[in-house]
């Protein structure tokens, strides 16, 4: 039973504002917190995350972790927009599914 009616344009338009919203702000703060191609920046919160995690792990930053995901990431470039594009589009299919999807109650 759905609570409430889904308005489909409204959430056409907050997955793609979303889309675009993400697509320029993660790759925009991977950078800011010194995530970048050439590696994590000097003095960065990218690098502090990357100390914190040796000491925690006995002095190795562990392969799959958080720092080496967000690295990967900051290192990406454009596949960061792709990545973000498709998971709103994930979002919108979703939403839109919830909307078609008949309430079996009525």
């Amino acid at each position: 039973m759905l609570l409430f009616r889904i308005n489909p344009f409204w959430c056409a338009v907050s997955a793609a504002a979303g889309a675009a919203a993400g697509a320029v702000a993660l790759p925009a703060t991977l950078a800011a917190a010194g995530f970048g191609a050439g590696g994590i920046g000097a003095g960065t919160f990218g690098s502090w995350l990357m100390s914190w995690s040796a000491v925690a792990n006995g002095g190795g930053v562990p392969a799959g972790g958080l720092v080496a995901y967000l690295q990967s990431l900051g290192a990406a470039g454009l596949t960061s927009f792709a990545t973000t594009a498709a998971g709103q589009a994930l979002v919108a299919a979703g939403c839109l599914k919830v909307i078609l999807e008949e309430d079996d109650d009525e």
